[in-house]
């Protein structure tokens, strides 16, 4: 029986160059914004929002390379 957590690889996430990357879905169903930077996440960027993080900006810098 498959717990209601499980991670299912095509839709919760994917992998390229080796790196695991969570979909817009995934981070949906979290519920909320980890302030890394995520390349779907479908939260705002606006720092007030209550959904995102108070992360700094550096790491929304450290992953730009990945967005499209």
């Amino acid at each position: 029986m498959e717990s209601e957590n499980t991670l299912k690889e095509g839709e919760d996430f994917y992998f390229e160059n080796g790196l695991m990357v969570f979909t817009e879905k995934f981070h949906l169903k979290r519920g909320y914004c980890c302030g890394n930077g995520c390349r779907h996440c479908p939260y705002s960027n606006n720092s007030n929002d209550s959904n995102h993080s108070n992360g700094s900006n550096d790491s929304k810098n450290l992953n730009s390379s990945f967005t499209n």
